[in-house]
């Protein structure tokens, strides 16, 4: 097997191993690299071997009970990541409407003037992409989307935010997300939704899963956005 096509493999201290697929960006797409780290992530769920089990962007990270299963995991991880999933991880569509602008999306007009577009090009390119939803992570329910428009890339601030209210739609650097709760933050910020996207009291506290696509939907008023919300799987 060529080893160019596998992730590289790291140890982390003494009881736990890194799958690196950094590398790997050149050859697959972000969403089949992020595929093949979930299903040997499900399969690394099937043993008893791992205390914890930790997907992130191109990447996963295995923390051992005991150290010296490391190499019987490697080699297992070698095996398995060559393989052909047969059947995709399933996800679904995912409509979040968004009031873009003014109080709600104070950083808009940054955003487009930086692109050298009109706020109301910014918002059209914004919404009218699908993102793959890779991984959660930075707070419950954050989810880390993939497919933002290059003519929309803009750095984050300088200085980060002390608070960002939850609902928040904004842009840090390649990447596009919401913010599930309020918390600090660095990203543009370029409009707000009221869906909640993490609720410990359902019987699946995360909107959103790996898997799952989004797109952003252009409402007038956050009115509407409550509206809209009905249409929004629970």
């Amino acid at each position: 097997m060529n080893q160019d096509l596998l992730p590289k493999l790291f140890r982390l201290g003494e009881k736990a191993l890194v799958l690196d697929c950094a590398s790997l960006s050149s050859s697959s797409s972000k969403l089949e690299i992020q595929r093949k780290i979930w299903h040997v992530a499900d399969i690394c769920r099937t043993s008893g071997d791992f205390e914890d089990i930790v997907p992130g962007n191109n990447n996963l990270t295995l923390f051992f009970k005991d150290g010296k299963k490391i190499p019987l995991w490697i080699n297992q991880v070698n095996q398995v990541w060559p393989r052909k999933l047969v059947q995709e991880k399933p996800g679904r569509l995912i409509k979040i409407p968004v009031q873009y602008g003014g109080e709600y999306g104070p950083d808009l007009n940054f955003v487009a003037q930086y692109n050298k577009l009109e706020p109301q090009e910014v918002i059209a390119i914004h919404t009218s992409t699908q993102y793959s939803v890779l991984f959660l992570g930075f707070q419950p329910g954050f989810p880390y989307l993939d497919g933002l428009d290059k003519r929309l890339f803009t750095p984050r601030l300088a200085t980060p935010r002390l608070s960002i209210p939850a609902g928040s739609v904004g842009i840090g650097g390649e990447q596009t997300g919401i913010y599930p709760a309020q918390s600090p933050g660095g990203w543009q910020l370029i409009g707000r939704s009221t869906v909640n996207l993490f609720d410990n009291d359902r019987t699946k506290p995360s909107l959103l899963s790996p898997g799952d696509t989004v797109q952003f939907i252009d409402i007038e008023s956050l009115d509407e956005v409550e509206e809209a919300k009905s249409e929004v799987p629970r």
